[in-house]
């Protein structure tokens, strides 16, 4: 069992409301946050459905954050493609 750190060290954006993340272990899993943000019932997380919000992320600390992490998952859960 591996003790190592998972944590991302970039992301890109693909089509629409996806990522391209890449891990620190190598692994890439690309991730459409359409689902997520259009089922949500706040307000502030739905308003990451406008385009130029949602494309407004960055890698922080090892870490995929929107705005003041107005925005953010757990890395594990990137990493199983599950948001």
């Amino acid at each position: 069992m591996s003790t190592e750190i998972l944590f991302i060290e970039a992301a890109k954006p693909e089509n629409g409301h996806s990522l391209n993340i890449r891990f620190n272990d190598g692994a890439c899993r690309t991730i459409d946050f359409a689902p997520f943000l259009s089922r949500s019932q706040h307000p502030q997380i739905r308003s990451f459905i406008e385009p130029a919000k949602f494309a407004s992320f960055r890698v922080e600390h090892g870490d995929l954050v929107w705005g003041d992490y107005d925005l953010c998952f757990p890395t594990a859960d990137l990493y199983a493609g599950k948001l």
